[in-house]
């Protein structure tokens, strides 16, 4: 697992290409990364993931969101309208990095 962070925001990338444990490493350690945005980075795994592999990070997704933080999954070759609407997926790190700018934006104006 590979952590990097710039500025406000935490991009964690999976290095082993394990996503059980990868999922496991990222939800014991979510303290150390709970008052940053947050970018999950699966690009590595090329259309290997099933939507309920995906949905398993639903629950981080939802507890982080409430904090008012965004948490966003880049993984490409993906059926994005199969995930639920409230759960951010994109196939671009640059996406994801323009949807948290967005996302603070609208913070900031109270939206």
């Amino acid at each position: 697992m590979k952590v990097d962070q710039k500025d406000h925001t935490i991009t964690i990338k999976d290095t082993q290409g394990d996503f059980t444990a990868f999922l496991m490493k990222v939800t014991h350690q979510y303290k150390s990364y709970e008052k940053h945005n947050i970018i999950i980075d699966l690009l590595g795994y090329k259309g290997a993931l099933e939507v309920s592999d995906l949905k398993l990070l639903l629950p981080l997704s939802k507890k982080h969101k409430k904090s008012k933080k965004s948490f966003i999954v880049v993984v490409s070759d993906f059926d994005y309208n199969a995930l639920p609407e409230k759960f951010t997926v994109v196939p671009s790190l640059l996406e994801a990095h323009d949807i948290i700018e967005m996302e603070e934006i609208e913070r900031d104006l109270g939206f």
